[in-house]
């Protein structure tokens, strides 16, 4: 059966950024999340999958049912992914305008979103990105996206001490922990949900 997940297979979550800034935070700890992955995590691969390159979501460019060549390969991505791992900042109380335009374009028929394990983890400022998690755990409702409850990964970037290094590195020994429990729920969620 397409898409099923066994325990002897490795699963392959696709991790997508929602700021499209070079020295983001966010994409910090999704390549934190990737060597985590690398380094102590048997059985589960991370993917980083760009989306700065992806058009606007315009139905006037879809031609015949297909997409354009930069949208096709990245709806090919998440068809392929068992999981999802966003990351993004907060804007405006809710998601990013890129996270939600690859997210849109995803959905497109077929949905390539559905019946996926995915987690979010969020470094932004005050709000530490609350209210984002919350709206995109609503647009999975309707695109039968399946997010994981807990652990809840929320992280203030800017308050001391430092996070991350000079070259946008995770250094705070305790937040990489709580990111690998994350990690872990998002493996243990995929797998139930492949059985």
């Amino acid at each position: 059966m397409e898409g099923v997940v066994s325990e002897k297979s490795v699963i392959k979550v696709a991790a997508i950024c929602g700021s499209l800034r070079k020295a983001s935070f966010n994409r910090s700890l999704l390549r934190s999340a990737i060597q985590i992955c690398n380094e102590s995590i048997k059985g589960m691969e991370i993917e980083y999958i760009d989306i700065a390159a992806l058009p606007m979501q315009n139905t006037d460019l879809e031609v015949d049912g297909t997409y354009p060549p930069t949208v096709e390969a990245f709806r090919q991505k998440i068809c392929e992914a068992d999981g999802v791992l966003f990351a993004s900042p907060e804007c405006n109380y809710s998601i990013s305008a890129p996270l939600k335009n690859a997210i849109d374009w995803a959905s497109r028929p077929p949905n390539m979103w559905a019946n996926k394990a995915a987690a979010i983890v969020s470094v932004a400022g005050g709000g530490q990105g609350r209210r984002c998690q919350y709206h995109l755990r609503q647009i999975g409702v309707y695109l039968d996206l399946h997010f994981i409850n807990k652990p809840e990964f929320f992280l203030n970037g800017h308050q001391p001490p430092a996070k991350f290094d000079s070259d946008g590195k995770l250094i705070d020994l305790a937040i990489e922990e709580e990111l690998k429990e994350v990690l872990l729920s998002l493996q243990a969620f995929t797998l139930r949900l492949s059985w």
